[in-house]
């Protein structure tokens, strides 16, 4: 057998007995609002600023 095959035999009819009880809930903490902040920063400020992380990536 190589790398990545395997016998579609042993795949087919696979009973799985799983215990959903303790499952992640994915909902549980959805939330639905606004965010919003106030910063004494101008727009051009925070646009240099966005630049300057954006070069610091390179």
């Amino acid at each position: 057998m190589g790398f990545g095959s395997y016998d579609e035999s042993e795949q087919k009819d696979q009973d799985v007995d799983a215990d959903d009880s303790e499952g992640v809930a994915v909902h549980e903490n959805d939330h639905d609002g606004d965010v919003s902040f106030e910063t004494e920063a101008s727009t051009s400020d925070l646009v240099d600023k966005l630049g300057e992380m954006k070069d610091e990536d390179d």
